[in-house]
């Protein structure tokens, strides 16, 4: 597909209230990927408030005074938080309650890499299975309780991988981290079904941003774009449309789904 033949990107739907009300916990938030993108369409879908959570403490707080100053102060907090620290996990869905609980939460915080499996180290693997898998465990246990708990049900979002379903060259630890975020929204979903609690997720295939097109070569980039139907790569904020979607409830009925956003045979 030639560049003239490549559609462009759709325009930018606006908010239609789908959140209205809710408080939702994002992590991974700050910057310019989808956690940021999903973070702008929550409070756009009329969010009571949004709880940033992000290990880039200077990014975090200019994300937060930026949205503050449009959507307003009172709708929208941050803290740092690593998802690999129980505690701080702990902490950022505490952080929720002074506006009334989390109702949604986003597990967007992941790790990738490419690295041959022949060369793989054990640190390079345990690191990214322990940000992208095992952090996203530990959010939906915190949230899962909480919400459990306070008896109002609720909804979680996680942010998988088409690479989850598909192989890709020096991709083993990112992908089985990937798939094993699939497995574990099918099998939570069932643990928190009694209570009232969804747990869906996403599995983006390209979305471009300023740091993905940073840590990838050119070659790849154009490579991986080449695969997609539309010949382009999604913009962040349509991988977003389809987290608020299942965050909403419009999606009332479904829980422990994987949804491909890609234009792409997974």
């Amino acid at each position: 597909m030639t560049e003239q033949q490549r559609p462009a990107a759709p325009a930018y739907v606006p908010g239609h209230g789908l959140l209205s009300d809710k408080v939702a916990v994002v992590t991974a938030a700050a910057g310019a990927g989808i956690g940021a993108a999903v973070v702008r369409r929550i409070l756009e879908e009329g969010a009571r408030a949004v709880v940033l959570g992000d290990t880039h403490e200077r990014r975090l707080g200019e994300a937060v005074e930026s949205l503050g100053g449009e959507f307003g102060a009172d709708r929208v907090s941050g803290l740092v938080c690593d998802v690999t620290v129980e505690e701080q996990v702990g902490a950022l869905l505490a952080e929720a309650e002074r506006f009334g609980g989390v109702d949604v939460l986003v597990n967007n915080a992941g790790l990738g890499g490419t690295d041959s499996i022949l060369e793989m180290s054990d640190d390079q693997w345990h690191r990214v299975i322990d940000i992208s898998l095992t952090g996203t465990m530990r959010c939906v246990r915190a949230a899962g309780r909480l919400m459990r708990d306070r008896g109002r049900g609720g909804v979680i979002v996680n942010n998988a991988s088409v690479v989850g379903w598909r192989a890709q060259e020096g991709q083993a630890h990112y992908a089985a981290a990937k798939a094993g975020v699939m497995a574990l929204t099918r099998c939570a979903a069932l643990d928190l079904a009694p209570y009232g609690v969804r747990v869906n997720a996403v599995s983006p295939s390209l979305a471009m941003h300023p740091f993905l097109a940073k840590v990838t070569t050119d070659e790849a980039l154009e490579e991986l774009t080449s695969r997609e139907a539309f010949g382009r790569a999604a913009e962040p904020w349509e991988v977003a449309n389809v987290m608020v979607f299942l965050a909403s409830d419009y999606s009332s009925y479904m829980t422990g789904e994987v949804l491909s956003v890609s234009s792409q045979h997974a």
